[in-house]
């Protein structure tokens, strides 16, 4: 997929007030450091379309860094008398500072530029307002874009979507991607032109997949061709190509082959132009016409013309056995069969070998598989780097206002003034000496400030916190307290000196609370606090563990009493020794027929 409709499909698989009819046209630019593309696409209700791709490989955010160049170097030349231009070190360096004062603008109205000993033992600064860098890219801008997508990740993000939409595995919502191929390819070779049977041996360029082409997308060709040939496609315009860039793409060679109707065989041609770019052969078949003999028989003509007759039941003479006479057949002479031919289409697959130009061999493929993890890691460092960079610059911006609105009652005058400089301190080594610092060093100065810092917002987050912990303190000792003295019989069962140990702890929960609160009550809001939440809620917890038990023990269960032996009642006495019961008359039914001889059992 390419870059641009990646970052297409990011923008618009998510887009709800899309219309059903009229199509919204976007345009989305990439601007890298050296080149730059531009896409324009199409968007309806769950459909993208790619309308154009197009190039430039002059124009990058180097000719931004080349305005403020030229800038400074007239400006340190008129007023410093130094040629930077003529210096290849200091034209370096300059350009270096040049691209972070760009950075620095992007998010702020002025940029510093400080370059110690840049020419001539000479220590350069200048400063450059956003206004007037706008002034001096005007050749190069002309319509301010909207910066609506995250530069860094939308090609990514696209085209993990395409691969979402492309695995059964995943359901992602109906989108369609109608992309284009951004260049044109051609396909050349030796011979007669497709679709004629010439004699003629000459070589044939043509445009079979034009530019701007849908993908995916199939041509069928035709060749009239005797023996192995060859096929090449690429590029038609090489002006749309980088540099050096070899124009072939792959050499289809097909055959061997032999035809045998015709001195010259029809040879179908499948070249396909893949979703994801890339041309390839698919098929090659060689298809001829051969006579084929085909037995067929004539019927009786009189067989047909008499249709046959059913015979009903009621005239059909029965003999004595009841079974119907049937009439002998007339023994005929079968009839001969007549061979004609037909003409019959033979398919047969033609083999077809492919050599792919261009590419890496193997050793430097794996050189550069190295080097793209290489710099993958950097720039995962550099991300980190840039998140620890903004963090101490975010934390600088929160503090100095909230020790001017929210921690404005929880510091001193002294502990503002001494926060207030070392944040305006760290603001201007941001922008001057810290500018390009690796990870490591910003995360240090975050824990500098956050070592003064974090005492100051501990005092006001304890005051919020302490009114919940206290109150759920005081329900815990009331509740067990008066549970422990209460007279109610459902806690008769717990034994007395449990009871006295609940209280016992209850009251030196509460004398400790007292103490701490005496404490903290006599102190500003602007001093570090006695009683913090987390040691309540650690006394509640305590006091809940140590009671809970003990006043939610169950009540011991009663014993169970053995029942009297029970008397027989006076009609079911029991015999009395020495009398036989009498016996119960055997259940018979009278009904009941008697049983076989051979099912007696013996």
């Amino acid at each position: 997929m390419h870059e641009t409709t990646a970052t297409a499909l990011a923008y618009g698989i998510y887009k709800t007030d899309l219309s059903d009819t009229e199509p919204i046209n976007v345009v989305f630019v990439d601007v890298g450091h050296a080149s730059m593309q531009v896409c324009i696409a199409a968007f309806k209700k769950g459909q993208l379309k790619i309308l154009s791709h197009e190039f430039e490989r002059s124009l990058g955010g180097r000719d931004f860094d080349e305005v403020l160049f030229n800038h400074f170097a007239t400006k340190f030349k008129e007023d410093l008398k130094i040629d930077v231009v003529s210096n290849a070190r200091a034209s370096l360096r300059l350009r270096s500072g040049c691209e972070k004062a760009k950075k620095i603008l992007s998010a702020n109205p002025i940029a510093p530029l400080n370059i110690e000993c840049l020419m001539d033992e000479k220590d350069v600064r200048g400063m450059i307002k956003r206004d007037e860098f706008e002034e001096l890219a005007k050749p190069i801008l002309e319509k301010e874009p909207s910066r609506t997508m995250n530069a860094s990740e939308c090609i990514a993000r696209g085209c993990t979507l395409q691969c979402a939409m492309l695995s059964p595995t995943f359901r992602v919502r109906d989108f369609e991607v109608q992309d284009s191929f951004p260049f044109a390819i051609g396909l050349s070779w030796k011979g007669a032109a497709p679709e004629t049977e010439g004699e003629e041996e000459v070589s044939s360029n043509n445009i079979v997949f034009v530019k701007g082409n849908p993908v995916p997308s199939t041509k069928l060709l035709t060749f009239y061709r005797a023996s192995t040939f060859a096929i090449d496609a690429f590029y038609a315009e090489t002006s749309d190509l980088p540099p050096n860039i070899n124009p072939k793409i792959a050499t289809f060679t097909i055959g061997p082959f032999t035809p045998t109707m015709t001195e010259k065989a029809k040879i179908k041609v499948k070249i396909r132009l893949n979703l994801h770019g890339v041309v390839s052969l698919e098929a090659a078949t060689m298809i001829e016409e051969e006579e084929v003999e085909v037995p067929t028989t004539k019927k009786d003509e009189s067989e047909k013309a008499s249709p046959p007759t059913d015979a009903k039941p009621e005239d059909a003479a029965v003999a004595e056995n009841g079974a119907a006479d049937v009439p002998a057949k007339m023994e005929t002479d079968a009839p001969k069969p007549e061979v004609v031919k037909k003409k019959k289409t033979k398919r047969t697959d033609v083999p077809v070998h492919e050599v792919i130009h261009g590419g890496l061999p193997q050793p430097e493929l794996t050189k550069a598989v190295e080097k793209e993890f290489e710099m993958a890691l950097q720039d995962r460092v550099m991300e980190e780097t840039k998140e620890s960079k903004n963090a101490v610059e975010a934390y600088v911006y929160s503090m100095r206002n909230k020790l001017y609105e929210k921690l404005q009652n929880y510091v001193t005058e002294s502990e503002r003034e001494e926060m207030t400089a070392r944040l305006q301190e760290t603001e201007d080594w941001l922008y001057e000496d810290g500018e390009d610092e690796i990870k490591s060093v910003y995360i240090a100065k975050l824990a500098e400030l956050k070592k003064l810092g974090d005492p100051l917002e501990v005092r006001e987050r304890e005051e919020e916190l302490r009114g919940p912990a206290v109150m759920a303190l005081t329900y815990c000792i009331t509740s067990f307290r008066e549970a422990a003295q209460s007279p109610d019989p459902k806690f008769d069962h717990i034994d007395a000196a449990d009871k006295e140990k609940v209280i016992a702890e209850c009251n030196k929960a509460e004398e400790w609370f007292k103490d701490k609160k005496q404490q903290q009550d006599a102190l500003p809001k602007c001093a570090n606090p006695v009683l913090l939440a987390a040691e309540v809620k650690k006394k509640t917890e305590v006091l809940d563990r140590f009671c809970k038990p003990i006043m939610t023990k169950a009540r011991p269960v009663p014993p169970k009493s053995t029942p009297a032996e029970a008397k027989p009642a006076p009609e079911q006495q029991a015999p009395a020794a020495g009398d036989n019961p009498a016996p119960e008359p055997m259940e018979t039914d009278a009904a009941a027929p008697a049983p076989e001889p051979e099912s007696m059992q013996t």
